[in-house]
């Protein structure tokens, strides 16, 4: 075993979570955000804004064909021409529009569900991958299984302004201590059932200077050393405005996302990538608020082991 699969190892024994929840789980850290952690987020609510935290699902986006993921392609089927043309065939006057879209469902702002990643032949909770993801889908962890729970406490960390000048280089690394560092300065504290965003900057550089290899190139991202940090503070759920979550390149030679490989099948942790955090960023540096109310639920799709997702952050 070379030291890079070592370090992997090590790392998924350490921070396991397989068999917490029972041996039937499907909700990996989701199960830390519970009743009372919902009631809380709601009296976070004390100015009425909200931010949507997503990017547009658009022609426009960051995909360039990086594992066949395309933009999405959004086509009308019925449109006011037709009907001012009379083609439609309703009675009385009545006209209208409507839409399809056709895209990977991991192109924009997303969740990994626990199907997306394995570890040696394992997906979460040491179930064999081909018993739980097939043609037919995710047979077991679908992201259909957490449609009804990710809803909470949302607690930001903007690295990028504390730790950098608002936006971090790629191959930035973000330790542990940049974590803790970054909340100490926001004045926020980081613990169980909290879903935390991590805002790096990258997306307002690109925004600005375009996409370039914004979906897949190098990037910061949170180091695989956190993977400690991640399991101890037991977060429900991670979402970064990058395209990978983790720092990229990856720390590692010979590679290839091996904090993915960590927290995903083994430590059961949802995580989010390319939301777009700078509006609700700037807002929490306006009034010194770092927490939040947010709701993020994935589409439930059948199956699925990633989600669109439009999360709203609500102050």
């Amino acid at each position: 075993m070379s030291a890079v699969e070592e370090a992997i190892a090590k790392a998924a024994r350490e921070y396991s979570n397989w068999g917490r929840w029972g041996e039937d789980d499907v909700r990996g850290t989701l199960n830390f955000l519970d009743e009372a952690k919902r009631v809380q987020a709601a009296g976070l609510v004390r100015r009425g804004v909200s931010f949507s935290l997503s990017q547009r699902f658009d022609m426009n986006g960051p995909q360039r064909g990086w594992r066949r993921r395309t933009n999405p392609v959004h086509t009308m089927l019925d449109t006011g021409v037709d009907a001012a043309l009379g083609k439609q065939g309703f009675p009385h006057g009545i006209g209208g529009a409507d839409d399809v879209i056709a895209m990977p469902l991991q192109c924009s702002t997303q969740w990994d569900g626990l199907g997306h990643i394995f570890d040696r032949g394992n997906a979460w909770n040491g179930r064999p991958a081909q018993d739980v993801v097939t043609s037919d889908g995710d047979l077991v962890t679908g992201i259909e299984t957490i449609a009804d729970v990710v809803a909470g406490r949302g607690v930001l960390l903007d690295v990028g302004r504390v730790i950098g000048d608002g936006e971090l280089p790629d191959a930035f690394a973000i330790t542990e201590e940049h974590l803790v560092a970054t909340a100490k300065a926001h004045g926020v504290e980081v613990g169980r059932g909290d879903i935390v965003c991590v805002r790096t900057g990258q997306l307002a550089r690109v925004r600005r200077d375009g996409w370039g290899e914004y979906a897949g190139g190098p990037a910061p991202g949170l180091s695989f050393w956190t993977a400690g940090w991640l399991h101890g503070t037991e977060i429900a759920a991670i979402a970064t405005d990058t395209w990978g979550f983790e720092v990229r390149p990856n720390e590692f030679e010979d590679a290839f996302q091996p904090l993915h490989q960590v927290v995903i099948p083994n430590m059961g942790l949802f995580v989010g990538e390319m939301w777009d955090l700078d509006a609700l960023a700037a807002d929490c540096a306006a009034d010194g608020v770092y927490e939040f109310q947010l709701v993020a639920a994935p589409l439930p799709v059948t199956g699925a082991v990633g989600s669109p997702v439009n999360p709203l952050a609500l102050k």
